[in-house]
């Protein structure tokens, strides 16, 4: 078995600390490692669409082969994939099926600021835990009347706390070992690491959107959990550090929805090159030879083109400003600039994607509606995918800071619920 397939482990570790001298895996290594788990993957889709059936056993898949540990350095026994590598794979990912890649936002999220953390003992604590298959999930978000965190920790002598509340929108959590979540201590909010299977923990699959259906973004539940000391990772103040983290998770928000415009391209393609009739056309024709439907077909190539490239460009305004920090010469207003790209390329990602998805049914007039091809998937998840975070917000923040150079705020006002 080669060094590229073998299973990745903690053990195959370097002793040393530093990067020199591992070998960087290449572009190629990397599509080979994964491309045929996509391709499975993609096979099942439409099924899974029609029976709404998680997919446990294709994430199942991708633990196996290390995908969990893709931005994880060599030295700690990871794959060491640059972020434009690892959103190169995640977009293959999102063809297969967008469910996939965006249920693991929250894992890779948090991962990336565990790269970024100053300090050794959270790496050395997290990332054997992912070289051996581990999976993290966010269970943030609260359904209420107010963006209040209702969720709360209070001090318990025999344990050391007892963790109550409710979260929705708990995307990846029902996959995953380990749950990240947010909940108030007094006046305070603290994030908590802890693992899933604790007694007490709920996860549900009620997530009722129309579209990302398989994503687990339903409810999970706390009820009375115990947690160790060790499971109260930090408290925050009114604001986090600059970083880039929320251009990362914007991009991969944005990866999920050019996937699907790629899968709705190539799915459209299929289905011409099969068809055998065409509207007002007596008898049998080839409609992949009919100029209009050539056109549709080019138009859908080049807006999925499009999204390709904002996504490339900005995984590499990501990659720099990463570089940057490594070497300790970025700053405030780089961490800035680098979430207003990501902004930026997500009003036209939308715009793009919500096009292609659209217009793939014009190859197929009706037919191209049947259930059992589900082509209405590929809408139905990017703009379901759109509506996280929305563009029109984000919209009035880009131009604030190109005409006043105000930064996008860093974390909101959180207050303890009330009543």
């Amino acid at each position: 078995m080669s060094e590229l397939h073998a299973p990745v482990r903690a053990a195959q570790r370097p002793a040393d600390t530093h990067d020199a001298g591992l070998r960087a895996l290449t572009d190629d290594a990397l599509r080979a490692r994964f491309q045929p788990i996509f391709d499975r993957i993609a096979l099942g889709a439409v099924e899974r669409e029609q029976e709404r059936r998680l997919p446990f056993e294709e994430v199942r898949w991708l633990r196996e082969a290390g995908f969990g540990a893709l931005r994880i350095p060599r030295r700690y026994g990871g794959l060491g994939a640059t972020l434009p590598q690892f959103f190169t794979l995640l977009l293959e990912l999102a063809t297969a099926d967008s469910n996939v890649s965006h249920l693991l936002r929250g894992h890779f999220s948090f991962l990336e600021s565990r790269l970024n953390h100053e300090d050794e003992a959270t790496r050395a604590f997290w990332f054997p835990k992912v070289v051996d298959g581990a999976l993290i999930g966010y269970a943030m978000a609260e359904q209420s009347a107010t963006s209040a965190v209702g969720t709360t920790i209070v001090r318990d002598e025999e344990s050391g706390w007892l963790l109550t509340g409710k979260k929705f929108y708990s995307t990846g959590t029902i996959y995953a070992d380990w749950i990240v979540a947010t909940a108030m201590d007094g006046g305070q909010l603290a994030s908590l690491a802890f693992p899933a299977t604790l007694p007490g923990v709920t996860r549900l699959d009620d997530w009722d959107g129309f579209g990302q259906r398989m994503t687990g973004s339903g409810t999970t539940v706390f009820d009375n959990v115990r947690l160790r000391e060790e499971h109260v990772v930090r408290r925050f103040d009114s604001t986090l550090p600059a970083s880039y983290n929320k251009g990362f998770l914007q991009l991969v928000l944005l990866t999920s929805m050019a996937g699907a415009a790629r899968a709705g391209l190539r799915e459209a393609v299929g289905f011409v090159q099969h068809k055998t009739r065409a509207f007002d056309v007596p008898r049998e024709s080839s409609p992949r030879h009919d100029p209009l439907v050539q056109r549709v077909v080019g138009r859908l190539a080049s807006l999925s083109y499009a999204a390709d490239s904002l996504v490339d460009g900005v995984a590499r305004a990501l990659e720099e400003t990463w570089q940057r920090a490594q070497a300790g010469t970025a700053d405030d207003a780089l961490y800035a600039a680098t979430e207003i790209k990501a902004f930026q390329a997500q009003q036209v990602v939308i715009d793009l994607v919500m096009q292609a998805t659209t217009l793939l049914f014009e190859v197929g007039g009706a037919s191209a509606t049947g259930e059992a091809r589900r082509l209405d998937r590929h809408w139905r998840n990017a703009r379901t995918a759109a509506s996280h975070n929305p563009a029109i917000f984000r919209e009035r923040m880009i131009g604030d800071y190109w005409l006043n150079g105000t930064v996008p705020p860093r974390m909101p006002a959180v207050a303890p619920a009330s009543g």
